[in-house]
This record gives C-alpha cells, sequence and structure tokens, in this order.
C-alpha cells in the first residue's frame, strides 16, 4: 500500500491528460525528478489550479503509488508570476526548466539542481544581470553539477596552469600554446573568460549571480559555450530554438 509523502520542489512541465486532469512533472529536493496526477487541476474552481503550472515552487504531498505520484495537496510559496510580463525573460526561464529536465533523473538527489534552477530564475528578474549572462553561468553550472563541465583549469594535454589559452571542443577544455600546436582544432580564449568560467565552476550557487562582464567577454562566453552545449547536449530545446530566433 502506498504512502503520503512531502517533497519540496519545482513543476518543469505540466500536460493535460484527460478532460480535467495533468501530469505533472517536478524536480524535488529529496527524490530528483518525478512525475504526479493532479486530479481535476484544470477544474475552474480545482485548488491545484494556479499551482499546477511551470515554475511554480513550494511543498507538494504526493501520494506514492505503485507506478506513479497523485497530488493530494500543494502549498506555493513563488509562482514567478513576474516572468510572464517578460516574454525574454520567460523564454530563458523555459529552456532552463528544459535543461534541469534533461539533466534529472528520479531518485536521484535534486536538491543542487532545484537551488540552481531557482537562484537563476531570480536572477532573471534582476535588471542588473543581462539575461545572456544568467544563461551561461546556469548552463555552465548546470554541467558543473552534474559532471560534464568543460576542463578550464589546466591544460587538458599537460596539465599546465600557464596561458595563453586556446579551447578545444575535441579536448572538452583549454589547451596551452605548446599543445595546441599539436591539436587541429581549437580557438582563442581569452585570459577573462577563462576567470570567469573558472569561478562559475567552483562558487556557491549563493555567488554565481554576483558580477558582471564587459560585452566583448559576454559574446565570447556566449559562442563558447553555445558551441560546447551542442557537442554535449544530445537533445534539441524548443524554447532554445526560439531564444535563437529572437537574437
Amino acid at each position: 500500500m502506498g504512502e503520503t509523502v512531502i517533497e519540496t520542489g519545482m513543476v518543469l512541465s505540466a500536460t493535460p491528460v484527460g478532460e480535467y486532469d495533468k501530469r505533472l512533472v517536478i524536480l524535488t529536493r529529496e527524490r530528483g525528478r518525478i512525475a504526479a496526477f493532479a486530479r481535476g487541476a484544470r477544474r475552474l474552481n480545482s485548488p491545484f489550479m494556479a499551482g499546477s503550472r511551470p515554475f511554480s515552487f513550494g511543498s507538494f504531498e504526493l501520494y506514492e503509488g505503485r507506478n506513479s505520484y497523485t497530488v493530494s495537496s500543494m502549498s506555493i510559496s513563488n509562482y514567478f508570476t513576474e516572468l510572464s510580463d517578460d516574454f525574454m525573460g520567460a523564454l530563458y526561464g523555459f529552456y532552463f526548466l528544459e535543461l534541469a529536465d534533461y539533466y534529472t533523473r528520479e531518485n536521484v538527489d535534486g536538491s543542487r539542481m532545484l537551488k540552481l534552477l531557482y537562484q537563476s530564475l531570480r536572477a532573471l528578474l534582476n535588471c542588473h544581470i543581462p539575461d545572456r549572462l544568467v544563461k551561461i553561468i546556469y548552463e555552465l553550472k548546470t554541467m558543473s553539477v552534474n559532471g560534464e563541465a568543460p576542463q578550464v583549469f589546466s591544460c587538458t594535454c599537460c596539465r599546465g596552469e600557464e596561458g595563453p589559452w586556446k579551447f578545444s571542443m575535441a579536448r572538452r577544455g583549454l589547451l596551452c600554446e605548446e599543445c595546441a600546436k599539436k591539436q587541429k582544432d581549437g580557438f582563442r580564449v581569452s585570459e577573462a573568460a577563462v576567470y570567469t568560467m573558472q569561478y562559475i565552476i567552483s562558487s556557491t550557487v549563493e555567488k554565481l549571480y554576483t558580477f558582471n562582464v564587459s560585452d566583448a567577454v559576454l559574446r565570447e562566453l556566449d559562442e563558447m559555450m553555445e558551441l560546447f552545449c551542442r557537442v554535449t547536449i544530445d537533445k534539441k530545446m524548443k524554447s532554445l530554438e526560439i531564444l535563437k530566433s529572437m537574437y
């Protein structure tokens, strides 16, 4: 017989099921990414209606059945409604949800990804940080949390720590000047961009969105992360495709 559990999490996606229900994908702190049915969530008077939407963050009481979860109650502390007033911000936000869905798994601790996702959505609401920089930070830190970040602390060949540097997609990281001569691919990367990537990977989530960069470094990081994501992530993100068409 199933039991009732209480999970802290955020709704990543919501899909209509039947006439009145919804199937929610929730990133939880305790159990990673799970699917749960919200019965009657599409009824106008449903207590689940508001919280059964993407970005809803809070506490979810769930009945654990044999093959799925069912929402018993929910207490939402943040709906991120401000994103609905910012079209571009909402697109970035949906991309963040898609990336979280791609990387997380059921029954795998989701606390770090949930915290990163929450703080990244908050950063989108900060007018002092460009959305493109928030995107770069979120992408790189997500890869770091999941063990797929590029090697930016030393040369991927000789392990030397002295630049100038080139970045190799084939080596998934930095090459010093000497090693770059032996590698066919690679493009020049500035010390400022290398330092920024090092800071993102090594910093706690609380310190991620406390800096800014020049336009030149932002463009450099943007181009680099676009290429790196292309060779690392084997799925097309719908919201990212829309974002690219808006640039």
